[in-house]
């Protein structure tokens, strides 16, 4: 177990300190896993998350078509119109993120707003940077409001029989949906206080024409097929995958035949971010390494340890322990070892588990968006950065995501021990 957890601090450490090189660096490491066997070789393909892969895949083809169609654009001059100065536009998109992200993927979510952001923040004239990471972290925030929004909570409505309402309103009690709702609404004064100098007004007079609206269509289509995939329990598990894929061939197909070229195809190829999606990969393979070496077991061990028979000390410690941990560590593999755990805890105490359950989802969800690799929304986000030639520094993303984490997790946490601990 140790030398799995030297490796993985060592990745953590080069991931951090070499943002250019982050594929590279996981890739590294995950050959290391694989070749020193603390990862059989039989569990590698397993041990890849594809759907999310596929996914991503899939929506980088919808997004470039989106973009290629100027309807970002034309999006951004309509919110500007509505906004006083840059400081809220950059709120908006970030609320809008949060608020299609309850529904989809959050990685999908940050290849749908990210470009509308880039195109604001060049109309506007000004640093992209943050504003693409906003939209980040909203994602990244709002993805356990919903049964369909992030894969902890598919995992927690699976293993704790939920249904889609059931976040709402459960046993006569608001559901986890509101304690993320409080946390969401107390990051606004938290990014108009970091956007508290962007006071330029807005000029939103031109209007970009659209004359193929056909991609917008297939964004939407998207958004609503995944929606409608989550209604159901037992799907294959690559479902969301092939549906992303589906849409891109089917827009790429579209393409080829309104342009009558086949360019289309190697131009839709190029714009997929290959570096995230190796980079993804390695993260994938190095979390199942240390899951395989017992490095996860043994962190979830310690909560039993520490937390005693006090279930405000438990649920304190579930909280705050899974937003460090999360911060390094991909929250899935996490959350499904945890789950059994905490309904164990919750057992020995004679007690409902669906305080520490929700005290585990916020943590954990909530906890990646400490640091610039603890979610795959952030990755995606600095990859669509980078890939337009901006780098974007260890420094730059903390400035936002350090406050952002803080408060959204003290107000989900207060809220939900005030709903379920009490």
């Amino acid at each position: 177990m140790i030398p799995a957890l030297i490796i993985f601090i060592i990745m953590y450490a080069l991931l951090l300190a070499l943002p250019d090189k982050r594929y590279i660096t996981a890739l590294a490491a995950a050959a290391v896993f694989i070749v020193t066997g603390i990862l059989p070789i039989q569990k590698v393909i397993g041990a890849v998350e594809w759907n999310v892969i596929l996914m991503l895949a899939g929506t980088m083809m919808v997004v470039e078509l989106f973009i290629e169609s100027r309807m970002p654009a034309r999006m951004a001059e309509q919110l500007l119109k509505i906004v006083p100065n840059i400081q809220w536009a950059i709120v908006a998109l970030a609320l809008f993120a949060g608020l299609v992200s309850a529904f989809v993927d959050n990685v999908a979510t940050v290849l749908m707003v990210a470009p509308i952001g880039l195109a604001v923040a060049k109309k506007l004239h000004t640093n992209p940077i943050p504003v693409i990471i906003s939209i980040a972290v909203s994602s990244n925030l709002q993805g356990a409001a919903t049964l369909v929004g992030d894969t902890t909570s598919i995992l927690l409505g699976g293993y704790a029989n939920m249904s889609f309402n059931d976040f709402f309103w459960f046993m006569g009690r608001p559901g986890i949906a509101f304690s993320v709702e409080a946390g969401a609404l107390l990051t606004i004064p938290v990014l108009l206080f970091l956007f508290r100098k962007e006071k330029d007004k807005v000029d939103a007079d031109a209007e970009t024409k659209v004359d193929d609206k056909v991609p917008t269509f297939l964004m939407f289509g998207v958004i609503a097929a995944l929606i409608f995939a989550s209604q159901f329990p037992n799907k294959p598990e690559l479902t969301n995958g092939f549906i992303c894929i589906g849409f891109a061939a089917f827009g790429i197909l579209y393409r080829v035949i309104r342009e009558k070229s086949t360019d289309v195809i190697a131009r839709i190829f190029k714009a997929v971010d290959y570096h995230t999606l190796l980079l993804l990969i390695g993260l994938f393979i190095v979390i199942g390494g240390i899951s395989e070496a017992g490095v996860i077991s043994a962190i979830a061990d310690l909560f039993v340890k520490i937390g005693g028979n006090s279930l405000f000390l438990m649920y304190t410690l579930i909280v705050f322990a899974s937003v460090f941990i999360s911060a390094f560590v991909d929250n899935i593999p996490y959350v499904a070892t945890m789950l059994p755990v905490v309904q164990g805890i919750a057992v020995s105490m004679g007690v409902e588990p669906y305080v520490l359950y929700y005290g585990l989802l916020i943590g954990a969800t909530l906890g990646g968006n400490l640091t610039p690799v603890g979610a795959s929304a952030n990755i995606a986000g600095i990859g669509i950065l980078q890939k337009d030639g901006y780098e974007v520094s260890t420094t730059d993303y903390l400035k936002i995501g350090v406050p952002f984490t803080l408060v959204a997790v003290a107000a989900g946490y207060i809220v939900n021990w005030l709903i379920w601990g009490m």
